[in-house]
Protein backbone atom coordinates (compact mmCIF):
# COMPACT_ATOMS: atom_id res chain seq x y z
CA UNK A 1 0.00 0.00 0.00
CA UNK A 2 1.17 3.53 -0.81
CA UNK A 3 0.64 6.41 1.61
CA UNK A 4 1.44 10.08 2.19
CA UNK A 5 2.44 11.37 5.62
CA UNK A 6 0.91 14.57 7.01
CA UNK A 7 2.11 16.26 10.21
CA UNK A 8 0.55 19.19 12.07
CA UNK A 9 2.56 20.35 15.09
CA UNK A 10 0.76 23.03 17.09
CA UNK A 11 1.04 24.55 20.53
CA UNK A 12 -1.61 22.23 22.01
CA UNK A 13 -1.68 19.12 19.82
CA UNK A 14 0.59 17.21 17.44
CA UNK A 15 -1.24 15.27 14.75
CA UNK A 16 0.20 12.62 12.42
CA UNK A 17 -1.83 10.99 9.65
CA UNK A 18 -1.15 8.74 6.68
CA UNK A 19 -3.43 9.19 3.66
CA UNK A 20 -3.76 6.61 0.89
CA UNK A 21 -3.60 7.55 -2.77
CA UNK A 22 -7.41 7.57 -2.92
CA UNK A 23 -7.63 9.97 0.05
CA UNK A 24 -8.67 7.43 2.68
CA UNK A 25 -7.11 7.71 6.14
CA UNK A 26 -4.79 4.76 6.81
CA UNK A 27 -3.45 5.92 10.17
CA UNK A 28 -4.31 8.78 12.53
CA UNK A 29 -2.59 9.97 15.71
CA UNK A 30 -3.66 12.89 17.95
CA UNK A 31 -1.25 13.71 20.78
CA UNK A 32 -0.80 16.56 23.24
CA UNK A 33 2.29 18.68 22.47
CA UNK A 34 2.75 19.70 26.13
CA UNK A 35 5.41 22.26 25.22
CA UNK A 36 7.71 19.58 23.76
CA UNK A 37 7.13 19.48 19.98
CA UNK A 38 10.18 17.30 19.27
CA UNK A 39 9.16 14.60 21.76
CA UNK A 40 5.51 14.73 20.69
CA UNK A 41 6.41 14.38 17.01
CA UNK A 42 8.77 11.50 17.68
CA UNK A 43 6.09 9.71 19.70
CA UNK A 44 3.63 10.26 16.86
CA UNK A 45 6.10 8.83 14.35
CA UNK A 46 6.71 5.74 16.51
CA UNK A 47 3.00 5.06 16.94
CA UNK A 48 2.34 5.62 13.25
CA UNK A 49 5.14 3.25 12.22
CA UNK A 50 3.77 0.60 14.60
CA UNK A 51 0.25 0.99 13.20
CA UNK A 52 1.50 0.55 9.63
CA UNK A 53 3.64 -2.48 10.55
CA UNK A 54 5.85 -1.93 7.52
CA UNK A 55 2.98 -2.57 5.15
CA UNK A 56 2.79 0.94 3.69
CA UNK A 57 5.33 2.75 1.55
CA UNK A 58 5.51 6.47 2.35
CA UNK A 59 5.96 8.32 -0.94
CA UNK A 60 5.68 11.87 0.32
CA UNK A 61 5.44 13.99 3.46
CA UNK A 62 4.08 17.42 4.33
CA UNK A 63 4.10 19.54 7.49
CA UNK A 64 1.98 22.39 8.82
CA UNK A 65 1.29 24.10 12.15
CA UNK A 66 3.27 26.55 14.24
CA UNK A 67 6.27 24.17 14.39
CA UNK A 68 6.09 23.12 10.73
CA UNK A 69 9.66 24.22 9.98
CA UNK A 70 11.00 22.21 12.90
CA UNK A 71 9.01 19.13 11.87
CA UNK A 72 10.10 19.52 8.23
CA UNK A 73 13.77 19.41 9.15
CA UNK A 74 13.31 16.39 11.41
CA UNK A 75 11.53 14.19 8.87
CA UNK A 76 12.58 15.62 5.51
CA UNK A 77 9.29 17.16 4.35
CA UNK A 78 8.47 17.64 0.70
CA UNK A 79 6.03 20.51 1.34
CA UNK A 80 5.79 22.97 4.24
CA UNK A 81 2.51 24.88 4.30
CA UNK A 82 0.72 27.32 6.61
CA UNK A 83 -2.40 26.26 8.49
CA UNK A 84 -4.80 28.18 6.23
CA UNK A 85 -3.65 26.35 3.10
CA UNK A 86 -3.58 22.96 4.83
CA UNK A 87 -7.04 23.28 6.40
CA UNK A 88 -8.59 24.61 3.19
CA UNK A 89 -7.09 21.77 1.13
CA UNK A 90 -8.36 19.06 3.48
CA UNK A 91 -11.83 20.49 4.00
CA UNK A 92 -12.39 21.06 0.28
CA UNK A 93 -11.70 17.33 -0.17
CA UNK A 94 -13.76 16.18 2.84
CA UNK A 95 -16.74 18.51 2.33
CA UNK A 96 -17.27 19.06 -1.40
CA UNK A 97 -18.54 22.55 -2.18
CA UNK A 98 -17.66 23.99 1.25
CA UNK A 99 -17.66 27.80 1.25
CA UNK A 100 -16.94 28.65 4.89
CA UNK A 101 -14.61 26.94 7.37
CA UNK A 102 -14.81 27.62 11.11
CA UNK A 103 -11.72 26.23 12.83
CA UNK A 104 -11.23 26.48 16.59
CA UNK A 105 -8.23 24.79 18.12
CA UNK A 106 -6.52 24.70 21.47
CA UNK A 107 -5.15 28.24 21.51
CA UNK A 108 -6.31 29.99 18.35
CA UNK A 109 -9.23 30.22 15.96
CA UNK A 110 -9.58 30.80 12.24
CA UNK A 111 -12.18 31.60 9.62
CA UNK A 112 -11.49 30.57 6.02
CA UNK A 113 -13.70 31.69 3.14
CA UNK A 114 -13.57 29.54 0.00
CA UNK A 115 -15.08 30.35 -3.36
CA UNK A 116 -14.91 27.82 -6.19
CA UNK A 117 -12.55 25.70 -4.10
CA UNK A 118 -10.00 28.51 -3.60
CA UNK A 119 -9.22 30.60 -0.51
CA UNK A 120 -10.86 33.98 -1.07
CA UNK A 121 -10.44 35.42 2.44
CA UNK A 122 -9.41 34.40 5.93
CA UNK A 123 -8.98 35.71 9.46
CA UNK A 124 -7.12 34.44 12.51
CA UNK A 125 -7.19 35.15 16.23
CA UNK A 126 -3.93 34.22 17.91
CA UNK A 127 -3.91 36.97 20.57
CA UNK A 128 -6.63 35.94 23.03
CA UNK A 129 -7.56 32.45 24.22
CA UNK A 130 -11.24 33.36 24.73
CA UNK A 131 -13.32 30.78 22.92
CA UNK A 132 -10.55 28.27 22.33
CA UNK A 133 -10.13 24.71 23.54
CA UNK A 134 -7.71 25.58 26.31
CA UNK A 135 -10.23 27.94 27.93
CA UNK A 136 -12.97 25.29 27.76
CA UNK A 137 -10.54 22.75 29.28
CA UNK A 138 -9.85 25.18 32.11
CA UNK A 139 -13.53 25.75 32.87
CA UNK A 140 -14.34 22.03 32.78
CA UNK A 141 -11.50 21.38 35.23
CA UNK A 142 -12.72 24.18 37.50
CA UNK A 143 -16.18 22.60 37.56
CA UNK A 144 -14.72 19.16 38.24
CA UNK A 145 -15.88 17.49 35.04
CA UNK A 146 -14.09 15.90 32.08
CA UNK A 147 -14.06 18.16 29.01
CA UNK A 148 -16.03 15.48 27.13
CA UNK A 149 -19.01 16.04 29.47
CA UNK A 150 -19.18 19.83 29.08
CA UNK A 151 -21.15 19.78 25.82
CA UNK A 152 -23.77 17.16 26.78
CA UNK A 153 -24.38 18.86 30.14
CA UNK A 154 -24.74 22.26 28.45
CA UNK A 155 -27.40 20.82 26.12
CA UNK A 156 -29.55 20.10 29.20
CA UNK A 157 -30.01 23.84 29.66
CA UNK A 158 -33.57 25.17 29.81
CA UNK A 159 -32.82 28.84 30.47
CA UNK A 160 -29.26 29.82 29.40
CA UNK A 161 -27.77 32.75 31.27
CA UNK A 162 -25.86 35.47 29.45
CA UNK A 163 -22.10 35.24 30.05
CA UNK A 164 -19.57 37.93 29.14
CA UNK A 165 -17.36 36.16 26.59
CA UNK A 166 -15.08 38.89 25.25
CA UNK A 167 -12.29 37.98 27.68
CA UNK A 168 -11.31 34.78 29.47
CA UNK A 169 -10.88 36.59 32.79
CA UNK A 170 -14.28 38.31 32.59
CA UNK A 171 -15.97 35.13 31.38
CA UNK A 172 -14.67 33.10 34.30
CA UNK A 173 -15.58 35.82 36.80
CA UNK A 174 -19.07 36.05 35.31
CA UNK A 175 -19.52 32.27 35.49
CA UNK A 176 -18.50 32.23 39.15
CA UNK A 177 -20.91 35.12 39.86
CA UNK A 178 -23.78 33.30 38.14
CA UNK A 179 -23.01 30.15 40.19
CA UNK A 180 -23.14 32.21 43.38
CA UNK A 181 -26.56 33.51 42.33
CA UNK A 182 -27.79 29.91 42.15
CA UNK A 183 -28.11 29.36 38.40
CA UNK A 184 -27.96 25.76 37.20
CA UNK A 185 -24.60 24.53 35.88
CA UNK A 186 -26.19 23.49 32.58
CA UNK A 187 -27.62 27.00 32.06
CA UNK A 188 -24.25 28.56 32.84
CA UNK A 189 -22.38 26.22 30.49
CA UNK A 190 -24.71 26.77 27.54
CA UNK A 191 -24.56 30.51 28.23
CA UNK A 192 -20.77 30.17 28.02
CA UNK A 193 -21.05 28.34 24.69
CA UNK A 194 -23.29 31.09 23.32
CA UNK A 195 -20.82 33.71 24.55
CA UNK A 196 -17.89 31.99 22.85
CA UNK A 197 -19.81 31.84 19.56
CA UNK A 198 -20.71 35.55 19.85
CA UNK A 199 -17.07 36.37 20.53
CA UNK A 200 -15.94 34.41 17.46
CA UNK A 201 -18.52 35.99 15.14
CA UNK A 202 -17.91 39.52 16.44
CA UNK A 203 -14.12 39.31 16.24
CA UNK A 204 -12.70 36.62 13.97
CA UNK A 205 -15.63 36.68 11.53
CA UNK A 206 -16.29 40.42 11.61
CA UNK A 207 -16.90 41.73 8.10
CA UNK A 208 -16.63 38.27 6.51
CA UNK A 209 -19.31 36.72 4.31
CA UNK A 210 -20.36 33.43 5.92
CA UNK A 211 -22.17 31.30 3.36
CA UNK A 212 -23.19 27.63 3.50
CA UNK A 213 -22.04 24.92 3.28
CA UNK A 214 -20.27 25.68 6.58
CA UNK A 215 -17.72 23.25 8.00
CA UNK A 216 -16.71 23.33 11.67
CA UNK A 217 -13.43 21.69 12.63
CA UNK A 218 -10.65 21.67 15.20
CA UNK A 219 -10.79 20.12 18.65
CA UNK A 220 -13.66 22.35 19.79
CA UNK A 221 -15.88 20.92 17.03
CA UNK A 222 -16.27 17.87 19.29
CA UNK A 223 -18.34 20.02 21.66
CA UNK A 224 -21.99 19.39 20.70
CA UNK A 225 -23.19 22.52 22.55
CA UNK A 226 -20.83 24.80 20.63
CA UNK A 227 -22.11 23.23 17.39
CA UNK A 228 -25.72 23.98 18.36
CA UNK A 229 -24.82 27.54 19.38
CA UNK A 230 -23.24 28.15 15.97
CA UNK A 231 -26.29 26.67 14.23
CA UNK A 232 -28.65 28.95 16.17
CA UNK A 233 -26.48 32.04 15.64
CA UNK A 234 -25.95 31.54 11.89
CA UNK A 235 -29.25 29.94 10.96
CA UNK A 236 -27.49 27.33 8.81
CA UNK A 237 -26.59 23.68 9.24
CA UNK A 238 -23.08 23.21 10.60
CA UNK A 239 -21.19 20.31 9.01
CA UNK A 240 -18.54 18.42 10.97
CA UNK A 241 -16.00 16.85 8.57
CA UNK A 242 -14.74 13.34 9.31
CA UNK A 243 -11.45 13.43 11.25
CA UNK A 244 -12.17 17.09 12.08
CA UNK A 245 -9.56 17.04 14.86
CA UNK A 246 -6.65 16.33 12.49
CA UNK A 247 -7.73 18.29 9.41
CA UNK A 248 -4.47 20.23 9.17
CA UNK A 249 -2.41 17.05 9.03
CA UNK A 250 -4.72 15.62 6.37
CA UNK A 251 -4.24 18.76 4.29
CA UNK A 252 -0.46 18.50 4.60
CA UNK A 253 -0.61 14.87 3.41
CA UNK A 254 -2.82 15.76 0.43
CA UNK A 255 -0.48 18.59 -0.56
CA UNK A 256 2.48 16.18 -0.36
CA UNK A 257 0.57 13.76 -2.59
CA UNK A 258 -0.01 16.52 -5.14
CA UNK A 259 3.68 17.49 -5.03
CA UNK A 260 4.92 13.94 -5.63
CA UNK A 261 2.36 13.26 -8.35
CA UNK A 262 3.79 16.23 -10.24
CA UNK A 263 6.95 14.18 -10.69
CA UNK A 264 9.06 15.32 -7.72
CA UNK A 265 11.12 12.83 -5.73
CA UNK A 266 10.36 12.64 -2.02
CA UNK A 267 12.84 13.84 0.60
CA UNK A 268 11.24 11.82 3.40
CA UNK A 269 13.94 10.54 5.76
CA UNK A 270 11.92 7.65 7.14
CA UNK A 271 10.47 6.84 10.55
CA UNK A 272 13.99 6.50 11.95
CA UNK A 273 13.74 10.20 12.83
CA UNK A 274 11.78 9.05 15.88
CA UNK A 275 14.98 7.60 17.39
CA UNK A 276 17.44 10.37 16.49
CA UNK A 277 18.58 12.99 18.97
CA UNK A 278 17.51 16.55 18.14
CA UNK A 279 18.21 19.79 19.96
CA UNK A 280 16.46 23.11 19.31
CA UNK A 281 17.96 26.43 20.37
CA UNK A 282 17.48 30.14 19.71
CA UNK A 283 19.34 33.40 20.08
CA UNK A 284 18.82 37.07 19.31
CA UNK A 285 21.01 38.45 16.56
CA UNK A 286 22.57 41.81 17.48
CA UNK A 287 24.19 42.71 14.15
CA UNK A 288 21.43 45.17 13.17
CA UNK A 289 18.39 46.93 14.70
CA UNK A 290 16.06 44.11 13.57
CA UNK A 291 17.27 41.93 16.46
CA UNK A 292 15.98 38.78 14.74
CA UNK A 293 15.26 35.77 16.91
CA UNK A 294 17.14 33.01 15.12
CA UNK A 295 15.98 29.46 15.77
CA UNK A 296 18.14 26.46 14.96
CA UNK A 297 17.88 22.70 15.18
CA UNK A 298 20.85 20.36 15.48
CA UNK A 299 21.35 16.61 15.55
CA UNK A 300 24.48 14.81 16.70
CA UNK A 301 26.43 18.05 16.86
CA UNK A 302 25.48 19.18 13.35
CA UNK A 303 23.23 22.20 12.73
CA UNK A 304 20.53 21.07 10.30
CA UNK A 305 18.61 24.29 9.76
CA UNK A 306 18.07 27.85 10.97
CA UNK A 307 15.12 30.17 10.45
CA UNK A 308 13.73 33.45 11.76
CA UNK A 309 16.47 35.70 10.28
CA UNK A 310 15.76 38.34 7.64
CA UNK A 311 19.18 38.42 6.00
CA UNK A 312 21.61 35.74 4.73
CA UNK A 313 23.98 36.09 7.70
CA UNK A 314 22.71 32.93 9.40
CA UNK A 315 22.04 30.91 6.26
CA UNK A 316 23.70 27.52 6.56
CA UNK A 317 26.79 26.65 4.57
CA UNK A 318 28.59 23.33 4.61
CA UNK A 319 31.16 24.83 7.01
CA UNK A 320 28.54 26.30 9.34
CA UNK A 321 26.60 23.07 9.49
CA UNK A 322 29.68 21.22 10.59
CA UNK A 323 30.32 23.55 13.53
Amino acid sequence: MVGYLGIDVGSVSTNVVVVAEDGQIISKRYLRTRGQPISALQQGLRETAESLQGGTEIRGCGTTGSARQLAAVMIGADVVKNEITAHATATAALVPGVRTIIEIGGQDSKLIVLRDGLVADFAMNTVCAAGTGSFLDQQAARLGMPIQELGPIALQSEAPVRIAGRCTVFAESDMIHKQQLGHRVADILYGLCEALVRNYLNNVARGKEILPPIAFQGGVASNVAIRRAFTEALGHEILIPPHHDVTGAIGAALLAREYVMQGHATRFLGFGAAERSFEASSFECEYCPNHCEVVGIASEGRVLARWGHRCPRWDLTDEAAAD
